[in-house]
């Protein structure tokens, strides 16, 4: 085994030799991986293989269509056999809920050159004929879709990565990853030390183990997934795969046979304490009691099953993540990198999977916009393995349910919360949920005074409430109070501050003391990664406010520019300050009034005092949009952030006073003048 490397992928699975495969293309072929036992022997070998292409993202989409390029040559490349059918795939719907979200998804795939196609019930059994039509309305069918065998595309991908250079070592098991002032500098074996700069955690259901060695939290839960494996039955061999989202299940042909399985509203988390050291190649026990929600299913859509003699149940745990996305790329250790968390997918995207984080790694950008799988995306409270198991337990029951615009997740709430958060609840709020931070999207007692006519049609007014189009109203003609608190802010201080924010920023932000700036921060290739605005506070002070769920890569990107003279100090200050904003019309007039006053509740009285027929109160709506930490220069807008919030009770008003600033008469109203009273 080779002592110096440049780059090391720890795990030998599909992701790792898909890596490790893509690196060689690059050009990079003094690389080793590493397997504590035989290849395949995590999750891949006893993956289901289907391979889907159109998905919720435009990246990760791209990702999946990469993959069955790749696998459509790989097998002529290495002269191995990857066992890829490109068989198509279909997905039913059985209620009109779900047809519209079939005719949305062909639409979708037309953006990406995917020749799916809306069929018929009947058609649908043509092309699958052991399924029933029972209460089919219509399928869509992707004739690009297919599946493959999970070791041999291993074994041929790793056999490419030889053919370029790669060193792969099996049974050689990572006992340590050694840094020097936060960088990668060696991983030690039980066979010895590699000395390098790069390592890939390609770890699967081990990830989470190989991040820890480098200080590095992977929140992946190993869930056992659970299908069945019949003998031939006279099933057509070229039968397309199959996926009923309203049964919960899938399906795909098997010499003849059936492969079953799905996503049962009762998951069983394994391993919490941890992998156990002799767990490769390994299945669980077959778990019948909890499998029988989803057989009873696969009945109804292909009651044949029934009489199929089943060779064996299935059961081995699959890496996913707490909001069902992949974990790839780059992390705050310098040069440890994560491949990981595939969420029982990493099949059908392990080809692109493995070129964009290669591309990542040599040419330091990704090829895609991947931020929805940034390992950095996680923030401190997904160090928790109550709220990290709570949240993926709830992406593995929901996995096929219909999710409609402005869908929110519940579990683990409420977790991060504004000091207004009370006041938010008396006041009728509805709350969404971004980065852990609760946040009022409406308040319903507004509903009466909206439209209920401008409902949207369809999907996108099924969460949805009048009360958004009154309170907007309210902005638009006298004023509303943001809570902007659950907004990232980064604060930048050192002697070196002020070169540094120049020498990131597109926008010149080095201005006078108490400037606020707009701008954004590019990549080598011209491309924004960041966009905020900067407040410079002091000669060697600047605050950075950029969106909620943007905090850590901002804070990761910035940090990985930073001088490590010490002359530049990076802090997330975000749980530090509330913040609050207010907007409209009124709004300067109302800060104004406020100034004057001991403490901010009293700017209550410039807008509550107003009659209820002219929206005159600030009541209208809390959001989350934040601005700077001072008073901004923007005609009718202003915030404010400080520490410790006190007196919120009195800036909103009653649940009446809510009601009746968001009126939305459509007859010309005459803007009311703020006063100033005392109580």
């Amino acid at each position: 085994m080779r002592t110096h490397a440049r780059a090391v992928v720890i795990g030998g699975g599909v992701g790792g030799c898909a890596v490790l495969y893509w690196l060689t293309k690059l050009g990079w072929d003094d690389i080793v991986l590493v397997e504590r036992a035989d290849l395949t022997s995590g999750s891949t070998f006893h993956s289901a293989g289907l391979v889907g292409q159109l998905r919720g993202s435009l990246s990760l989409t791209r990702m999946m269509m990469s993959s069955v390029e790749l696998y459509r040559t790989l097998e002529s490349e290495v002269g191995l056999e990857t066992g890829w059918r490109e068989v198509g795939s279909l997905r039913l719907a059985s209620s009109p809920e779900r047809m519209e979200e079939l005719a949305r998804q062909a639409g979708w795939a037309q953006t990406f050159g995917l020749p799916l196609e809306l069929v018929s019930a009947d058609e649908a059994q043509r092309l699958f004929p052991p399924m029933s039509t029972d209460g089919v309305l219509g399928a869509a069918y992707l004739p690009t879709d297919g599946y493959i065998d999970p070791s041999q595309l291993t074994f041929a991908l790793a056999a490419g990565a030889r053919r370029g250079g790669a060193e792969i070592a099996t049974q050689t098991r990572v006992t340590a990853i050694s840094l020097d002032g936060g960088c990668v500098q060696a991983v030690e074996t039980d066979k010895g030390t590699i000395e390098t700069d790069v390592v890939i955690n390609a770890g699967g259901i081990f990830a989470a183990e190989i991040g820890r060695l480098a200080g590095v939290n992977v929140p992946v839960v190993p869930m056992a997934h659970e299908y069945l494996v019949t003998r031939p039955a006279g099933v057509p061999l070229d039968v397309p795969t199959m996926r009923d989202p309203s049964l919960l299940v899938y399906f795909r042909g098997e010499s003849g046979g059936l492969v079953m399985g799905g996503y049962e509203r009762h998951p069983a988390p394994w391993a919490l304490d941890g992998v156990p050291s002799d767990f490769n190649g390994r299945l669980l026990e077959e778990d019948w009691p909890r499998f029988e929600e989803l057989m009873t299913n696969a009945l109804v859509r292909v009651p044949s099953l029934a009489e199929m003699e089943v060779v064996r149940l299935i059961n081995g745990p699959e890496a996913f993540t707490p909001d069902g996305e992949f974990i790839i790329g780059p992390t705050d250790v310098r040069g440890f990198w994560v491949a990981a968390g595939f969420c029982a997918h990493g099949l059908a995207g392990a080809g692109g999977m493995g070129k964009l984080v290669a591309e990542w790694i040599v040419e330091g950008v990704p090829s895609l916009d991947v931020w929805e799988m940034d390992s950095r995306r996680f923030g401190g409270h997904y160090r928790s393995r109550e709220y990290t198991l709570a949240r993926t337990l709830e992406i593995y029951s929901t996995y096929y349910d219909v999710k409609y615009p402005g869908h929110e997740r519940t579990a683990g709430r409420p977790l991060r919360l504004s000091p207004a958060y009370p006041r938010l609840q008396e006041l009728g709020a509805a709350f969404g949920e971004k980065s852990g931070w609760e946040r009022a999207n409406w308040f319903e007692p507004n509903a009466p005074r909206g439209d209920e006519p401008l409902r949207p049609r369809g999907w996108a007014g099924r969460l949805w409430s009048p009360a958004i189009g009154a309170e907007h109203v309210a902005c638009r003609e006298a004023a509303a109070l943001f809570d902007e608190t659950s907004f990232a802010k980064i604060e930048i201080s050192g002697e070196g501050a002020a070169p540094f924010v120049e020498s990131l920023c597109a926008n010149r932000v080095a201005r006078d003391v108490g400037a606020i700036t707009y701008t954004q921060m590019l990549n080598e290739r011209g491309g924004i990664e960041c966009d905020f605005t900067v407040t410079r506070l002091a000669d060697d002070l600047f605050r950075i406010v950029t969106g909620t769920a943007f905090g850590r890569h901002d804070l990761a990107w910035i940090r990985s520019h930073a001088p490590e003279d010490g002359s530049v100090t990076v802090e997330d200050v975000t749980s530090k300050y509330a913040c609050l904003g207010i907007w409209g019309p009124q709004a300067r007039e109302i800060v104004d009034c406020a100034r004057s006053r001991s403490d901010l509740s009293r700017a209550w009285h410039c807008a509550s005092r107003t009659s209820a027929s002219s929206a005159g109160s600030c009541t209208a709506r809390w959001s989350s949009a934040c601005g700077s930490g001072t008073s901004s220069g923007t005609p009718g807008a202003s915030t404010v952030s400080w520490p410790g919030v006190t007196r919120l009770s009195t800036l909103c008003g009653s649940r009446r006073d809510i009601a009746s600033g968001g009126a939305t008469s459509r007859r010309k109203r005459r803007r009311p003048k703020p006063v100033c009273r005392s109580r």
